[in-house]
């Protein structure tokens, strides 16, 4: 199996006293931005692994997630963050926003994402939160999708005006174009240090976790524009035998007339989703996964301060 799940407190001193170069830097990197503009995918191509979801509709990451990429001389703890949520008032939204700005207290360098030739009121609202002691880095991406590139270095010089940016650097994440150089940046800013996890390692989530992240990207990709957002995922068990993953987990939704669209026409909904998870489940753990899901009405948990602490949200 793939090693994604982070290693005990206590096996921190083993690893330091580890030989490496002198010159090997570790540090946390916030990966933040308004909604839909590749965070996500970013952080999964640095990886080489997904372990965070993604899809077209805004709010689909709700968590933060630490994703670990280890050179010969480098360790980069990359911190995916939610977009940052400008139109809705829920205390979902509210806890999501503080995860936001949490993140970027302490780190060592920031990479605030935007999407090529595109800013606006919602991006300048990520930019206002941005702390001046820390090195943001501006990453541009989507570069890939603009017909006239000449259009790309007014935009640039227009960006570099809107903040004192330690450096700007174009890319496309799902093109994989630009990403050697922006890891190259990135390791400017770090600390000269020791490495936190072992080389393997590429996550601070469980399998467990990731299990529950995966379910709920099928929800935002397979279900209409509102239902996703009203719905979360619970893992209400987890076991892991010789050669197979037994999953049992629930979908949560506010509305009876939400559970029979999730479920959909003789289940075939609630199927394709559990097949595409289980999909997904089985590239990463590289293992047989059993994936038993079921569906029901928790109403009002998005604005239910103690339903939200079960889900995990500080």
């Amino acid at each position: 199996m793939v090693c994604i799940a982070a290693i005990p407190r206590h096996q921190f001193g083993q690893l330091n006293s580890m030989n490496h170069n002198a010159d090997f830097r570790t540090g946390y990197i916030a990966i933040i931005g308004r909604p839909n503009v590749g965070k996500s995918t970013l952080l999964n191509q640095l990886l080489q692994h997904k372990i965070s979801i993604t899809s077209r509709k805004a709010q689909t990451t709700r968590y933060r997630i630490h994703g670990i990429v280890t050179q010969r001389q480098t360790q980069f703890i990359f911190v995916d963050t939610p977009g940052f949520q400008t139109q809705h008032t829920n205390r979902l939204n509210s806890a999501m926003n503080r995860m936001v700005t949490q993140s970027v207290r302490d780190v060592n360098v920031i990479l605030f994402v935007i999407e090529a030739m595109h800013f606006d009121q919602r991006d300048l609202s990520v930019l206002k939160i941005l702390p001046e002691n820390v090195p943001v880095i501006l990453v541009v991406n989507k570069v890939d999708k603009l017909a006239d590139k000449n259009q790309l270095l007014p935009f640039l010089e227009k960006m570099s005006a809107q903040f004192r940016f330690a450096a700007i650097v174009p890319i496309s994440a799902a093109k994989k174009i630009q990403l050697m150089a922006l890891l190259t940046t990135v390791r400017n800013y770090l600390p000269v240090n020791s490495p936190l996890y072992h080389e393997d390692e590429i996550t601070d989530r469980s399998e467990r976790f990731i299990a529950g992240e995966f379910i709920r990207e099928k929800l935002f990709r397979l279900i209409g524009d509102e239902i996703p957002y009203s719905t979360s995922v619970v893992i209400d068990q987890f076991e892991q035998e010789a050669h197979i993953c037994k999953i049992y987990a629930t979908i949560l939704v506010e509305k009876n007339n939400q559970k029979a669209i999730v479920i959909g026409k003789k289940g075939e909904r609630l199927k394709q989703i559990a097949s595409e998870a289980r999909s997904d489940m089985e590239k990463l753990f590289d293992s047989k996964v059993f994936l038993n899901v079921w569906v029901k009405v928790r109403n009002g948990w998005m604005d239910n301060e103690q339903a939200l602490r079960d889900l995990g949200f500080e």
